[in-house]
């Protein structure tokens, strides 16, 4: 069994005069020394990373260590990584048993195959236990026939229903654990795979999931998978578990291999079988995304790394810009934990982006926190270092420095919903689908227009779904069986529901602490009740955006109205953020019952339509009022005048 220990982490905290030096790790004889200057980690957002334990290879050599220094502990999950066989071991062995369940180091272990195990926490006397499978889609991309097989499997191993999630992906739910080779090998051998989706890793990249044929669009997407293949696993653990070891991967553009190889900075672990991540894989899960300018369909900022297309004047692409440090997830009532949106990092021209995003990787594989999970996402990195201290270690790992980034116009929100051309003489459909479920007779009739018309489709940051490569004379019937499902073209579809966004929350996700995808219905009809007593517009909208919990899957940092749970039937209201999602929103109120909700919102959207300057937007409005001043019109509201 492999047991060597990660690169990152210093063994001790030192004294502001003295230096860290990053050494070799003879054990994965890992090229690198690199001198990293004063240790300047110290506040609460940012301890110094992990050490090993005493009975590890230590991955960093350092002056002797101060009397008065104490070791940091690694996390519990890095331990489980360090002695996995590259996140083999015990799955493999636990997978086998007659328990419905794995224990708790394969529940760690199987993310990184794409799954969590879960339980429906509203039965009572006992756990039903299952798993739930996130696929991995670059771009959000589906060919025909891995949508026919995910729709197959969700019926027959499934609850019947499919998921579009919020990063382009399928989430298959209520698989039991005897099924899960079956479920797993089915999308491995249907063009699918679902390695990577969770764990600590690169997750699926993100990219605009319209099928133009532009030329920055396909520059995008195909930066998007090549991204996504230069930090796929190489060690082989997935397809060992599930298809045992036989390889169904597709040929890898050159330049990834290439780049994926190269250790000229000290970036790779030479001779292992993940060059790039090591036996400890990344501190904590990571996210990329990948963009044209305008369109902000990726909530760009929201991400780890935030990658935009620039092009010339002609249209060709020349290079990229790229932010840093974005990232939702935080803990109530802990202050040092915080969602944050991404900064310029710098410009690279278009041969050097997976050099630069590698390195960029290996800064918070060697920097990032190991030892409390809640501070191990890159963007507390950031927050300790500042972004140019950060920017010099990422320079010496990419062997270049970082251009100015270059300016952009305005981002805008593009849904992509109802009827749009291509640029190839076909058309492409955006389908709004509420909080991305996917059943009933709208399933069914998906799939029979995706089968009958052999579509390929889209998945969107958004939850929605594109059919793509239509002909024209296909338009009318589709649009006519479609309706007859619910699926509606954007002019029939409430403006409110069209940016709205949900996580599962209840009944199986175990984080949640109230309802999100079962209660943004209803919380949606009540904004749209409160719009018209106040006189509001139908096409006055707000972006509104529910989680169960403070971990943000659905972005709620983001958006003009976020409720964020923190109890039975209760939100926290977070204010501020706007239509394009470029600005981080900030926390109103704590623990607002639902039946409350017109005692909040209905004093705010009132003297919004009346004090509003010209296109300001309910967001901008509440930035602009400011907080004392918005719960002073809360207080002092007597009801809107008929």
């Amino acid at each position: 069994m492999t047991s060597f220990h990660s690169p990152s982490g210093a063994s001790s905290l030192f004294s502001t005069d003295q230096k860290i030096r990053v050494g070799s790790l003879d054990a994965l004889r890992s090229s690198r020394t690199v001198f990293l200057g004063r240790n300047v980690f110290g506040s609460v957002h940012s301890l110094p990373p992990s050490s090993s334990s005493s009975s590890s290879i230590q991955a960093v050599s350092t002056p002797a260590k101060p009397e008065t220094a104490k070791s940091t502990k690694r996390s519990k999950v890095e331990i489980i990584k360090e002695k996995s066989n590259f996140i083999r071991y015990p799955l493999n062995e636990e997978l086998l048993t007659e328990a419905p369940n794995v224990n708790e180091s394969a529940v760690q272990l199987i993310k990184f195959h794409g799954s969590y195990q879960q339980y429906n926490r509203e039965e009572r006397g006992g756990r039903s236990y299952s798993f739930m499978l996130r696929t991995k889609n670059p771009s959000g991309k589906v060919p025909n026939q891995l949508y026919l097989t995910m729709d197959d499997l969700a019926d027959e191993f499934g609850i019947g229903t499919l998921r579009l999630t919020t990063r382009q992906t399928f989430q298959l739910h209520g698989v039991l654990k005897h099924n899960l080779k079956t479920v797993m090998s089915s999308i491995i051998k249907n063009m699918g795979s679902t390695l990577g989706a969770c764990g600590d890793l690169n997750r699926n990249v993100l990219a605009p999931a319209a099928p133009y044929v532009k030329k920055e669009y396909l520059f995008a997407q195909e930066t998007a998978d090549n991204i996504a293949a230069l930090l796929s696993p190489q060690s082989g653990f997935y397809y060992d578990m599930w298809v045992d070891g036989e390889q169904f991967m597709t040929a890898e553009a050159p330049e990834v291999v290439e780049a994926r190889n190269d250790n000229s900075h000290g970036t790779n672990f030479v001779d292992s079988p993940e060059p790039i991540y090591g036996t400890q894989f990344l501190p904590r899960k990571f996210k990329i995304a990948v963009t044209v300018p305008t369109d902000n369909s990726v909530d760009l900022l929201t991400n780890d790394i935030g990658v935009v297309v620039v092009s010339d004047d002609n249209g060709e692409p020349q290079g990229f810009n790229i932010y840093v440090g974005g990232g939702m997830g935080r803990t109530h009532r802990m202050e040092s934990t915080f969602a944050r949106i991404a900064e310029p990092l710098g410009y690279v021209p278009k041969e050097d982006i997976l050099y630069a995003v590698k390195a960029i990787v290996v800064t918070q594989r060697e920097h990032g926190r190991r030892d409390d999970r809640k501070y191990s996402r890159m963007k507390y990195l950031l927050s300790s270092w500042g972004i140019e201290k950060f920017r010099d270690v990422v320079e010496q790992y990419y062997g270049k420095k970082f251009e100015s980034t270059r300016d952009l116009p305005e981002w805008e929100f593009k849904s992509y919903l109802g009827w749009h051309e291509q640029g190839d003489g076909a058309w492409f459909c955006g389908l709004h689908v509420d909080s991305g479920r996917v059943g009933g007779i709208m399933k069914k009739t998906l799939r029979e227009v995706i089968e009958k018309y052999k579509l390929d489709v889209r998945i969107t940051p958004n939850q929605n779904i594109v059919l793509c490569d239509i002909k024209s004379e296909w338009k009318r019937p589709i649009t006519t069986v479609l309706a007859q499902a619910g699926l509606l073209q954007p002019e029939f579809v409430d403006p409110l529901n069209q940016t709205a966004m949900a996580c599962p929350a209840f009944p199986l996700c175990p984080l949640a602490i109230t309802e999100a995808e079962r209660g943004i219905p209803s919380i949606l009809k009540r904004v749209r009740a409160m719009f018209e007593k106040v006189g509001l517009e139908y096409d006055d909208s707000v972006v509104v955006r529910v989680t169960g919990c403070p971990n943000g899957c659905a972005r709620p940092y983001m958006a003009e109205v976020g409720l964020v749970g923190d109890g039975p039937n209760s939100y926290q209201v977070w204010l501020g953020g706007t239509p394009n999602q470029t600005q981080i929103a900030r926390a109103f109120m704590d623990k607002v019952k639902i039946q409350d909700f017109e005692k909040v919102f209905e004093p705010l959207f009132y003297n919004w339509k009346l004090g509003r300057q010209a296109k300001e937007s309910f967001g901008e409005f509440t930035t602009r009022m400011g907080f004392e001043k918005l719960k002073e019109l809360i207080s002092t509201y007597e009801g809107s005048p008929q």
